[in-house]
């Protein structure tokens, strides 16, 4: 189960941790023990993802993950890929534990842990009640909502928490790195936009999945900018469309989508929110934070899965 869920993906977010700290330490030797127990860190991360991933395609009923049947797709797996999800999450308060209870920042970083579990769950939680609870209304599909549930659900894990294990290895104090958080959490909108976009434009060939976030009844970024755009006929199509699985359907919204012009849009909006990050990097006195950020930004970046 392990084999089947950790591995096999970008390892972005794990391999983040090893930059970030290297990045801290610079100008200082950084042993075995320390770039070692950076790696744990990393792939801590790595185990909290999956978990994610094995819950969230049970509840989108998503086919495909990495290149591969999503893991409750298995025969002999199905339903019990609830627990495993469960399971694998569990893994990394125990590694946590192993590897990091004799020193003085162990408090902090369980308590960093648990914080980002926490937000991570009740950005899930909002993304399920938009979209599964009471009567379908596309009308409540809006951006102040919408950036509510990716901050939750997204940034905080994918883009602060790399970077906060690194900082507390480093001995740091978190509460020191506001601005940076807020820089990270930025980020992470960014990424979720850009993974709304792919869902729908990209190849599936390329992104290891097959987008079904029309099918969902998704609140993605894209039928959020569709909602404040369409005229009455547009606005038809979506109502009757939109979270129904025939490729028709699919089809009609995707064609709303192109004649929306939402692939320009998104564009100019990537151009946009870059040049914005790259002036606020720019501004940060702190090289070794500026250098992290640099990287952050240049992974993501008209990435294309």
């Amino acid at each position: 189960m392990m084999d089947y869920n950790v591995p096999g993906g970008k390892l972005n977010r794990g391999l983040s941790v090893i930059d970030s700290y290297m990045l801290l330490r610079e100008g200082t030797e950084v042993d075995d023990e320390d770039f070692y127990l950076a790696c744990v860190l990393g792939w801590c991360i790595e185990w909290l993802q999956a978990s994610a991933l094995v819950l969230d395609d049970i509840t989108d009923n998503a086919y495909t993950r990495r290149d591969n049947l999503c893991w409750y797709k298995l025969p002999t797996v199905g339903l019990s890929a609830i627990n495993d999800g469960v399971l694998l999450k569990c893994h990394v308060q125990a590694i946590i534990k192993r590897y990091f209870k004799e020193k003085f920042y162990f408090v902090d970083l369980m308590e960093l842990w648990n914080e980002i579990g926490l937000q991570t769950a009740m950005g899930q939680m909002l993304d399920l009640i938009t979209t599964h609870t009471g009567a379908k209304d596309l009308a409540r599909y809006r951006i102040q909502g919408y950036r509510r549930i990716v901050k939750y659900k997204t940034s905080y894990y994918s883009f602060y928490l790399p970077v906060a294990c690194a900082l507390l290895l480093n001995g740091a104090k978190l509460s020191d790195y506001v601005e940076l958080k807020n820089v990270l959490i930025e980020m992470g909108v960014y990424f979720q936009i850009q993974d709304d976009y792919l869902d729908c434009f990209g190849d599936p060939q390329v992104i290891g999945k097959v987008g079904t976030d029309i099918e969902d009844y998704k609140c993605s970024w894209l039928i959020v900018q569709a909602m404040e755009l369409a005229n009455e006929n547009e606005m038809k199509i979506l109502y009757e469309n939109y979270g129904k699985s025939s490729p028709e359907c699919v089809s009609a919204v995707k064609n709303v989508y192109k004649e929306l012009d939402l692939q320009d849009i998104f564009l100019e909006y990537e151009s946009r929110v870059y040049k914005h990050l790259v002036s606020t990097i720019d501004a940060e006195p702190d090289r070794a934070i500026r250098e992290i950020l640099k990287i952050f930004l240049k992974k993501i970046y008209r990435r294309k899965k």
